[in-house]
C-alpha cells in the first residue's frame, strides 16, 4: 500500500512539474518582443554566430503568441522581412545546392514557425503580400487561406516590400535589418537605393529599362501607371507621360551575404 502511494505521489509530482514548464513557456512567448528577436537572428548571422536557439523559439512558440505580440501592421512586416532574408541565409548557406532548382526551393515547406512547416512562398505572397496568389501579377488573391496565414499574415501590403526581400540571387535586394518603428523611413531608403542601381533611363528615347520585379508584381504597384509614378516619385524619370517601360532580365546567380544598413 505504501509503494502505490510513493508511486501515487511521484506521478503526481512529476504531473505538475511538467504542467509548470508548460506554463512557463506559454508566458515567455507572451512577453517575448517577436519583433526584436527577428532583428537579432539577422544581427547573428551577419556576425556569424549561431543561430540554432532562435530557430528552436520560433518554431516552438505557438500562432497566439505571435498574434498577440505582432499587433500592427508594421510590426508583422519588420517581423516577416527579417524572418525571410534570415532563413534564405540561414539554409542556403548549407545547402546552396538547393538553389539549383529555385521553383521547389522556394514551395519547400523547410521553416517551422509556431508548429507549422512554411514555405518561402507562403511568407512571401501568404503573409507579406496579404493572400495573394503567386502567379496572379499581384492582381488575384487566393480563396481559402489556412489559419495560419489568416491569422499571421499583414492587413495592409505595401509594394516597398519588393525591395526589401532577399531571395538569395545576386539582383535581389540586399539584406537590412527592419524594425516596425522605422519601416516606413526605411523601406523608402531602400527602395530609391535599389531602384537607382537597377533602372536605366534614356532621355533620348524615353525608355526607361527596369528591375523585372515590376513586371512579375505589377498588380502590387499599381500597373504601369503605378510604376511610372514610382519611378518618378524617386527622380529616376522626369515625367509619366510618354516614358516606355523595359524590363531587365533578371540575374539568379546565388549571392549570399549581402547586407546594408538602412
Amino acid at each position: 500500500m505504501k509503494l502505490k502511494i510513493s508511486f501515487l505521489i511521484t506521478m503526481l509530482a512529476i504531473f505538475f512539474m511538467a504542467k509548470t514548464d508548460v506554463q512557463a513557456q506559454v508566458e515567455t512567448n507572451s512577453n517575448t518582443d517577436f519583433n526584436e528577436l527577428s532583428e537579432t537572428f539577422l544581427q547573428r548571422i551577419i556576425n556569424d554566430q549561431d543561430t540554432q536557439e532562435i530557430q528552436d523559439f520560433l518554431g516552438n512558440t505557438t500562432i497566439e503568441a505571435l498574434d498577440r505580440a505582432l499587433d500592427t501592421n508594421e510590426k508583422r512586416l519588420a517581423f516577416w522581412l527579417n524572418i525571410y532574408n534570415a532563413y534564405i541565409q540561414v539554409i542556403l548557406q548549407k545547402n546552396p545546392e538547393l538553389y539549383d532548382d529555385r521553383g521547389s526551393f522556394f514551395k519547400l515547406e523547410q521553416i517551422k514557425i509556431a508548429g507549422e512547416m512554411v514555405s518561402f512562398a507562403k511568407i512571401e505572397h501568404g503573409l507579406i503580400r496579404k493572400s495573394q496568389w503567386e502567379y496572379g501579377l499581384g492582381y488575384i488573391r487566393k480563396w481559402f487561406p489556412n489559419k495560419f496565414e489568416r491569422k499571421l499574415r499583414v492587413d495592409k501590403p505595401v509594394f516597398n516590400v519588393h525591395f526589401a526581400l532577399n531571395c538569395g540571387a545576386k539582383d535581389c535586394p540586399p539584406v537590412a535589418i527592419y524594425k516596425w518603428q522605422r519601416l516606413q523611413e526605411q523601406l523608402q531608403i531602400g527602395t530609391k537605393r535599389h531602384l537607382e542601381k537597377t533602372s536605366e533611363y534614356n532621355s533620348e528615347t524615353n525608355v526607361v529599362k527596369v528591375t523585372s520585379l515590376f513586371s512579375w508584381f505589377r498588380g502590387d504597384f499599381g500597373g504601369k501607371g503605378g510604376i511610372k509614378k514610382i519611378l518618378k516619385a524617386n527622380k529616376i524619370i522626369p515625367t509619366t507621360k510618354g516614358i516606355e517601360i523595359e524590363y531587365s532580365n533578371y540575374d539568379w546567380t546565388l549571392y549570399l551575404d549581402n547586407f546594408i544598413e538602412l
